[in-house]
């Protein structure tokens, strides 16, 4: 059969739809609105950096209208979703559980054998939990017998917690703080959930799909990225469910070197962007993987919250704006939760013909994102384009 050919714009366009980023609210409104992006992502990832809102309420609120914080608690206290760890730490639908338990035995095989002091550690741990209820870190008495080193060196209780979190004897949620509470795994997980463990076929299978469904095409590195921790067969799998049609080996025009794939189901969707500006988080799935943007967008992007000061281009964490299918700027902004106000410290704009239309569009992406922030003023500091800029301020004053 012939490899089926696609443009890099047709590919940029299955790639924003798998994202949800076609249009506004791709997934509805509301809570279950979230829901459903959670459901087919299959993650979103969590982190703890704080200078504008978390990456998991910025990637939601970018695709869910008027999203509210509180909406993903629910989710969680419900049983529907639960916090674990892929290639990261995110959030995953309650129904994928068993697919987590390989990456718990991986995990587990791949540390250092525990000594007796560990277990002990960690059994005392799991005790006082099964007599007091859900606990967080700061509940234990702080248990350090040499000065701590760093933010990662933890003291052995907090140690204990996260090998229990990801051997699965505990599960976490977090307070509206943002602060980690641990829980024994029986009690936030609800009782029809399936817990067999899946053959290394069935996982294969499932992180292939998952990752597909969310990335619309990827090479193989992508798709085995977020197990990596794990023995898997997916490379293997990946050439069955080619040969049995439920996966496609394409070409892009003008990309040269490893196999890439997509769902057939792709094939002959129709997608139309709508042209919309969307302030995204350096975490967002659609920017997890540099080479990804630099081969589908033209786009060398980095956070630089992990480069060096003196080595940062655009500064420390700076926020891709995507229109249409066109990253068109970027944003490093902070937002000042005392004074209500967010600063953009540089706005930088990409090589692009910007019109009018779309400098409205930009305009109208950053007066949402500031009221996502809870901010009621924007103060823009620089831009490399100041005309552009000035046209902004004006916009943003109205």
């Amino acid at each position: 059969m012939d490899q089926l050919i696609l443009t890099k714009a047709q590919a940029r366009k299955i790639i924003l739809h798998a994202v949800g980023l076609s249009k506004p609210a791709q997934y509805g409104k509301g809570k279950e609105a979230v829901y459903k992006l959670i459901d087919h992502l299959g993650f979103v990832q969590i982190d703890t950096n704080y200078v504008v809102e978390r990456a998991h309420h910025h990637t939601i609120a970018a695709r869910v209208p008027n999203y509210q914080p509180e909406w993903l608690e629910q989710l969680q206290a419900e049983g529907r979703i639960f916090e674990f760890w892929t290639f990261a730490t995110g959030y995953i639908p309650m129904h994928d559980f068993r697919f987590s338990l390989p990456m718990k035995e991986g995990i587990l095989l791949r540390g250092k054998p525990l000594i007796q002091a560990d277990l002990n550690q960690m059994m005392k741990v799991l005790n006082r939990i099964s007599r007091e209820g859900p606990l967080m870190a700061n509940d234990f008495e702080n248990d350090r017998v040499t000065k701590s080193s760093g933010w990662w060196d933890w003291r052995p209780s907090k140690i204990a917690l996260e090998r229990l979190h990801l051997s699965g004897k505990l599960m976490t949620f977090r307070k509206k703080d943002f602060r980690k509470v641990y829980d024994l795994s029986e009690n936030l997980i609800p009782s029809d959930t399936d817990m067999t463990m899946p053959t290394a076929e069935e996982f294969a299978q499932h992180v292939i799909r998952r990752s597909l469904k969310a990335l619309g095409i990827a090479y193989a590195k992508e798709i085995c990225y977020s197990a990596r921790y794990v023995k898997h067969t997916i490379k293997p799998e990946l050439k069955n469910m080619v040969n049995s049609g439920e996966v496609l080996q394409i070409e892009i025009t003008g990309l040269k070197g490893s196999p890439i794939y997509m769902l057939s189901e792709h094939k002959n969707k129709r997608i139309n962007l709508s042209g919309d500006a969307f302030v995204l988080s350096p975490f967002d799935i659609l920017n997890v993987f540099r080479h990804r943007l630099r081969d589908f967008f033209d786009f060398d992007y980095q956070v630089e919250c992990f480069v060096p000061q003196a080595k940062r281009k655009y500064g420390y964490f700076s926020l891709p704006i995507l229109i249409g299918d066109t990253f068109v700027a970027r944003m490093d902004c902070k937002a000042d939760r005392k004074q209500l106000i967010l600063t953009i410290n540089n706005l930088h704009f990409e090589p692009v013909k910007l019109t009018k239309p779309m400098v409205t569009k930009i305009i109208d992406a950053i007066k949402t994102y500031a009221k996502f922030n809870q901010c009621l003023a924007i103060d823009i500091k620089k831009s490399n384009d100041k005309a552009v800029m000035k046209t902004i301020q004006k916009g943003l004053a109205k």
